[in-house]
């Protein structure tokens, strides 16, 4: 019997391999239907295997991560802080109240408070240099720098730039290994990234996501009055993930991790960082001179918008609208003018207001940088020579046109052209406003000619500041006669 069914079964492989070979349909006894019916359900209840190349890419993928992490983890490091605070005491004892009743009044006496903070930071150069955020250490009596090894050691601060929210500090210990920095300009929406640091005080954590936005603008640095770029990205961010580097695949520093986007003050998927592209002048700076020096150019300058395209009769879409230019300063000596684009900064796409201002912020006095200007359709190259921005420098804004948070320009043949007027010979245009200011509460209007106030033809910006000061020190409104197209009209200024 052994044999006859040994016989039997190699006949009946024979037979269906050979029908597979010449293409002949054969119908399995149904007890062997049946088996191979429950041999496809079995299989079919079980998670399918993924190919070889789709394997292949993700260990790609995954070694990737692990290299970085690895080649990383000696260039970052954890920064905890320690600031003494003095707060007043209660209130004093009343006159002639024995000292024992003190329990019951409380003490006077300043009473000191210790405040612990903690934050990362990224190695920047072998000698000791680390980059940081300046909200980390603002304020700290004390440093500890932790590295990777589990050493700690003290640290001290080398300068600090609130404008960029960006801090040196430096320690003293050999043998240190630098990160690389990359190009955060070449950074594309999409690439993926990864940010390192001690959220929560776990340090050394590594967190992958992809750059999920590009210079964004969140006005929440200086009170809104900072510099801003921000790369956006959906890396997990967290306290304590804050001055601690994002880096690309290859292992390059391309950012400084400073906020988040949470109502629950965790990580909610959007993240910031500032680009290396904004950070490395400041590093330079404060390492060579212990501060910042920035450029200065004497003019102010906004996003081309659609609404501007549209109310200037602008002949392109995107760069840096220039709305004023103050007078014997570097961007007026080289010829600005109100209306003009600014298309390219040294040979580079001017991609709006915001971008200029921070390049000409990132050079030194004394810099000259090539744009090239769109002014009526017609391109022109012009060159600056950069002055220093100090607060003297920026003073100037206030006097020349920010008078009740409406910027201003006098009325020349080019401004009134460039507005859509003719025959203008006096007068201030308002080139910008700002919201929610007495402007804006007035309803002035960019593109208005403001041509006398409380009676007084206007020429100058200094001869209506010398008007609003008056009304304010009487506590009387002021009065403007307004020109809005072929419209004139009285607003109130209070």
């Amino acid at each position: 019997m052994p044999n006859l069914w040994k016989n039997i079964s190699f006949a009946l492989t024979a037979m269906i391999v050979g029908a597979l070979v010449t293409g002949v349909i054969l119908t399995l006894p149904k007890e062997l239907q049946h088996d191979a019916q429950a041999q496809d359900s079995t299989s079919a209840n079980r998670t399918p295997v993924l190919n070889q190349e789709n394997m292949r890419h993700a260990e790609g993928l995954s070694q990737a991560f692990r290299n970085v992490a690895d080649a990383l983890r000696p260039s970052v490091v954890s920064i905890s802080t320690r600031q003494t605070q003095v707060i007043a005491g209660r209130r004093a004892l009343p006159p002639g109240f024995p000292p024992e009743f003190g329990q019951l009044f409380g003490d006077m006496s300043p009473q000191p408070r210790e405040r612990n903070g903690m934050g990362s930071g990224v190695i920047v150069r072998p000698d000791g240099y680390i980059l940081t955020n300046n909200h980390v250490v603002a304020d700290a009596d004390e440093l500890i720098v932790e590295l990777f090894d589990g050493q700690k050691v003290p640290g001290t601060i080398v300068g600090t730039d609130p404008p960029t929210d960006l801090a040196v500090i430096k320690i003293d210990l050999p043998g240190l290994r630098a990160a690389s920095i990359g190009n955060s300009d070449a950074v594309r929406v999409g690439d993926w990234v990864l940010a390192i640091g001690s959220p929560f005080g776990l340090d050394q954590t590594v967190t992958a996501g992809i750059i999920s936005g590009k210079n964004r603008v969140q006005r929440i640095i200086a009170d809104g009055e900072g510099f801003e770029d921000f790369l956006q990205t959906d890396a997990a961010i967290n306290p304590g993930n804050s001055g601690g580097p994002l880096v690309n695949l290859r292992g390059e520093l391309i950012g400084i991790n400073t906020a988040i986007l949470s109502r629950s003050g965790g990580s909610a998927g959007i993240g910031f960082a500032i680009p290396v592209a904004l950070a490395e002048p400041v590093l330079a700076s404060i390492i060579e001179s212990g501060e910042v020096r920035r450029g200065f150019l004497g003019a102010s300058v906004v996003d081309v918008t659609p609404d501007a395209v549209r109310d200037y009769d602008l002949k392109v879409r995107t760069g840096a609208l220039v709305g004023g230019v103050l007078e014997n300063q570097p961007a007026a000596k080289a010829g600005l003018q109100p209306g003009d684009v600014v298309t390219k900064i040294d040979g580079r796409p001017c991609l709006g207001g915001t971008q200029l201002r921070n390049y000409v912020a990132s050079q030194r006095p004394g810099t000259t940088i090539d744009m090239e200007v769109n002014r009526g359709g017609e391109s022109m190259q012009v060159r600056v020579k950069l002055q220093e921005r100090t607060d003297e420098a920026m003073a100037m804004f206030n006097a020349e046109g920010g008078l009740f948070g409406a910027e201003l320009v006098p009325v020349t043949p080019e401004t009134a052209r460039q507005y859509g007027y003719e025959g203008l010979r006096s007068g201030l245009i308002v080139a910008s406003v700002e919201d929610e200011s007495l402007a804006a509460q007035a309803e002035l209007q960019v593109g208005d000619v403001i041509e006398s106030a409380a009676g007084i033809q206007l020429r100058t910006v200094d001869q209506l500041a010398e008007i609003f000061a008056e009304a304010k020190k009487s506590g009387q409104p002021l009065r403007v006669i307004v020109r809005r197209g072929n419209t004139r009209m009285l607003l109130v200024i209070r």
